[in-house]
């Protein structure tokens, strides 16, 4: 699922309709399929357990099950409980931030971490999702693994806005 969701990825976010409509297909499939084996083993697939590659494909997949909001909210159930039981790997924390930033976006809620663009100003900036507490996104951000917004914001900025 990973392979073929990352070979697909760019079509989510296409100008053909018909790719949006198969991006949404794909991910609805994925996300039916994870559902399916999140419920059927009663855990996250640990990296220890499963290996990294599947570790990171499950999250993959429960990141773009955007419309699948069940499938997220069990997924951040499992991987919360996996990382307090320290068994997530060492990207564990920042997998869960990703992945509870991205549910409360997907809901209508604001986010935590910071980790969710919605758009870009015109001289590039990237522009978060509403966060819930601008004072202590860094703070936040350090807790979970990821680095400060300015320095995350800067690595994705357009090269030609990072002139001297």
């Amino acid at each position: 699922m990973r392979a073929e969701d990352e070979a697909n990825a760019p079509r989510a976010n296409s100008a053909d309709l018909t790719d949006q409509l198969a991006w949404r297909r794909l991910t609805a499939r994925h996300g039916d399929r994870l559902r399916a084996l999140l419920e059927e083993h009663g855990g996250w697939p640990v990296p220890d357990e499963v290996g990294e590659e599947a570790a990171t494909g499950a999250w993959l997949v429960a990141q773009h099950a955007d419309r699948q909001l069940d499938v997220q909210r069990l997924a951040v159930r499992l991987l919360e409980q996996a990382v307090a039981e320290g068994t997530a790997g060492p990207e564990g924390r920042r997998r869960l931030a990703f992945l509870r930033d991205r549910l409360h976006v997907n809901a209508g809620l604001p986010q935590k971490y910071g980790t969710q663009i919605q758009g870009l100003t015109s001289d590039g900036a990237p522009i978060p999702w509403p966060i819930e507490n601008p004072d202590m996104l860094d703070v936040h951000r350090a807790r979970a693994g990821i680095p400060p917004f300015a320095t995350y914001t800067a690595a994705h900025a357009p090269k030609e806005h990072h002139r001297s």
